[in-house]
């Protein structure tokens, strides 16, 4: 096989994809992890039997997985990308043979892969967008991509676990393995092509601790990163707590599955806010999101488990927001991001999803020794707004 630095087969020869193509791609990657994206929260409380342990496992994991995705980037210099892409993948095949045993040390496994499988291929996704889309047509690429998405993840979450409990632990992962073997046809069918500049730059500091000063030293991806990360605290919160607050309000487990797609069904509406992006700026949807969130968060806290279906409907208000904020809440890093640095820094800016499970999940374990459930959501809503504000104080008028 030739080596991905070889201009005549893998710069050369494939053509530009454009955003249907990483549309699509995107699409049928959603729907493998879709499948197993509510089944992690249930099973692990089948398992635990508390949602205070569910957190304190889900901290855990996510110490580790933060330490691996900083040190992606040295991966990034000695493999290809196409094929750290195939690593990913196989990461949610293995990840789905260790959750269908249902043992608690499957589980650990289970999330453990899944995370970095996740990762890697988000940042290589994200690599391949910057080299074959435009700066100029992120705004209607981005949305794109997360409309595409929608399906996938309205499907997934109610189905992977309706077959859990129908048919049991290895339903839904088997169905999760069949999809990510015909992603990974898929990818390999497009020929993605890497940039040259990208390959040029593995001479740039590859030492994990200097890749993130680097990307501290710079304001405007400091500011990018905050807002993924609030966005991103937003869906984990929602994705763990939101299908426990189902299972203890009295609803069951299946509720859990209904609330988590019909919150991605509101994903369509992406492309529809980044059309509004495009003419009244992304600062300004960015910002109306996060308070929108903020407001929404607070009021399922207050419903909690006495009304979970009314905490429910504010959950699906918060995350029509949050729709919005994952069609263009990206946009401020792929702008902002210098071509000789993209490996590098995008390793970094990777690590708000991995510090998004992290952080909630470690202070929500101690709140919820002393609290109730819906006061996780009351944390989440100070959070939006915080972030919201510095969106709007901080991000150019311009973008």
């Amino acid at each position: 096989m030739a080596s991905e630095a070889s201009p005549a087969i893998w710069t050369a020869a494939p053509p530009r994809r454009g955003a249907f193509a990483f549309a699509s791609l995107f699409a049928m990657e959603s729907f493998a992890r879709a499948l197993v994206a509510t089944v992690v929260s249930v099973q692990a409380h089948d398992l635990l039997l508390s949602s205070q342990k569910v957190s304190v496992l889900f901290t855990c994991v996510s110490i580790a997985v933060l330490v691996s995705t900083l040190s992606l980037p040295i991966l990034f210099r000695h493999v290809p990308r196409r094929w750290i892409y195939t690593i990913g993948i196989i990461g949610l095949i293995v990840a789905s043979l260790a959750f269908a045993l249902h043992t608690l040390p499957g589980q650990v496994g289970g999330m453990y892969l899944r995370n970095i499988g996740t990762a890697t291929l988000n940042i290589s996704l994200s690599l391949y967008i910057l080299d074959h889309i435009r700066k100029a047509d992120l705004v209607r690429s981005e949305p794109m991509r997360l409309t595409f998405s929608a399906a996938s993840w309205t499907i997934g979450p109610f189905l992977g676990v309706w077959l859990y409990e129908t048919y049991g632990a290895w339903a839904p992962q088997a169905l999760s393995i069949a999809s990510s073997i015909l992603v990974l046809t898929f990818f390999w069918y497009l020929r993605l092509n890497a940039h040259p500049v990208i390959r040029a730059a593995t001479s740039g500091p590859q030492n994990p601790l200097a890749n993130v000063g680097r990307f501290v030293s710079q304001p405007r991806l400091r500011l990018a990163w905050f807002i993924a990360f609030g966005r991103s605290c937003f869906w984990s919160t929602f994705f763990i707590y939101g299908a426990l607050l189902m299972i203890e309000g009295g609803l069951g487990k299946e509720a859990s599955g209904i609330l988590i797609s019909l919150s991605q069904l509101v994903l369509g509406t992406a492309y529809l806010f980044g059309k509004i992006s495009e003419r009244t700026g992304v600062r300004k949807v960015i910002s109306l999101s996060f308070a929108v969130a903020a407001v929404a968060a607070i009021a399922a806290g207050y419903a909690g488990t006495e009304a979970p279906i009314l905490a429910g409907a504010f959950l699906l208000v918060g995350a029509i927001a949050n729709s919005a904020l994952d069609g263009v809440g990206g946009i401020p890093y792929l702008r902002s991001v210098r071509a000789h640095e993209r490996p590098q820094m995008t390793g970094v800016y990777r690590s708000y999803v991995d510090l998004s499970d992290l952080l909630p999940s470690f202070i929500f374990s101690f709140v919820l020794l002393y609290f109730p459930l819906g006061t996780v959501f009351y944390i989440l809503g100070a959070l939006m707004a915080v972030v919201g504000f510095v969106a709007w104080r901080y991000l150019p008028r311009t973008m």
